[in-house]
């Protein structure tokens, strides 16, 4: 199984969103549809929603208005009102405000070996009932500088790497900062990194510039050179590798400041087993094969860590988490590759170039 692709022939950017949102409309309206469920189940009503949507695309527009008119974009190819599809942007955002909470989520591996380029590798866990939501995009943001990205149907990035040589991975954080006084969202900060930046200090001072609402952690790469750049409403901190070349990162802060206001230490205390499994296992993460990263990743709750997850059918929807895709970095060649599902899954033959 693979997942869909598409690549962009346009260079402006409200006409690079229409294409978009034209080719990809039935994924965008899926996409939409699945979190307005989400959002639901959660608490929140459809005119909150609306709200929130509205001032994610206008503190984006004051941000990046490139980007705004690129979500623009996209909802009148999709038949769409931007809020809408600011909405899908700024899902992190609106959990934030709603205050939801659950259990699932990511895993990332960094590892700068002496010898050769960055080698890297993340299991991506999202709600089952959104498993169809990603794609593959590639776009020219200006000539000459290609970027590629996994993503959500109409989200402006998420993991992704550029033609300059970095990349980045993308795990949630939760803080006491976390507002409902929505900002930025922080989807839209990855995509500014692929299109801006190619230096980790690059990225760390764009996410910098941004006021955000909701917290994350975008781990930057290029071929010598990571960190984890963790960013909430309290400040942004920047987590480089250890002396050993080795950086990972799980879904709670670990710059000692930020991690005072931790959120996951009660919420959602698998990410410290998750991140133990990581360090336990990091001559295997270290490899130069893919998929020898991959199936170091590899561990299933209640008996290990739960890394790989497979969603309890038992659970409302807002509680069933499935790791949805396994991604790596191919910095040299400005690729990804990406295998649709779990590292339990994993074999040579699975992975999908983009």
């Amino acid at each position: 199984m693979t997942f869909p692709t598409f690549t962009s022939s346009q260079s402006n950017p409200r006409a690079r969103g229409k294409e978009l949102g034209t080719h990809l409309r039935e994924q965008v309206l899926g996409n939409l549809s699945g979190y307005a469920d989400l959002f639901a189940v959660a608490g929140a009503t459809d005119a909150q929603v609306r709200a929130w949507g509205e001032v994610a695309l206008e503190r984006s527009a004051a941000w990046a208005p490139q980007l705004a008119d690129e979500i623009t974009g996209i909802a009148a190819g999709a038949g769409l009102e931007p809020w809408q599809v600011a909405v899908v942007n700024a899902r992190t955002e609106i959990l934030a405000a709603i205050d939801a909470v659950g259990h699932g989520e990511c895993s990332t591996s960094v590892v700068l070996p002496p010898d050769g380029p960055a080698r890297t590798v993340q299991t991506w866990d999202w709600h089952d009932h959104l498993r169809d939501a990603p794609v593959l995009w590639e776009l020219e943001p200006r000539p000459g500088h290609v970027v590629r990205t996994f993503t959500e149907a109409g989200t402006l990035a998420k993991i992704g790497v550029n033609s300059a040589g970095l990349g980045v991975h993308f795990n949630i954080l939760r803080h006491d900062s976390d507002t409902t006084d929505v900002g930025v969202p922080v989807h839209l900060i990855a995509r500014r990194i692929l299109d801006e930046a190619t230096t980790v200090e690059e990225a760390a001072d764009i996410a910098r510039s941004a006021t955000v609402s909701a917290s994350t952690v975008i781990t930057a790469v290029t071929g010598s050179a990571a960190a984890s750049i963790e960013i909430s409403p309290a400040g942004v901190a920047v987590i480089p590798p250890g002396p050993d070349g080795v950086l990972l990162h799980c879904n709670h802060f670990l710059d000692e400041d930020l991690a005072a206001g931790e959120r996951h230490a009660t919420e959602r205390p698998g990410t410290y087993d998750r991140l133990r499994h990581l360090r336990d296992n990091v001559e295997g993460l270290s490899v130069a094969d893919q998929n020898g990263r991959a199936l170091a990743m590899l561990s299933h709750a209640p008996d290990d860590a739960p890394v790989c997850a497979h969603p309890d059918l038992t659970q409302p929807l807002n509680q069933r988490w499935e790791t949805l895709a396994t991604i790596g970095l191919d910095l040299p060649a400005g690729r990804l590759r990406v295998h649709q599902g779990g590292p339990c899954q994993v074999t040579e033959a699975t992975w999908q170039t983009f």
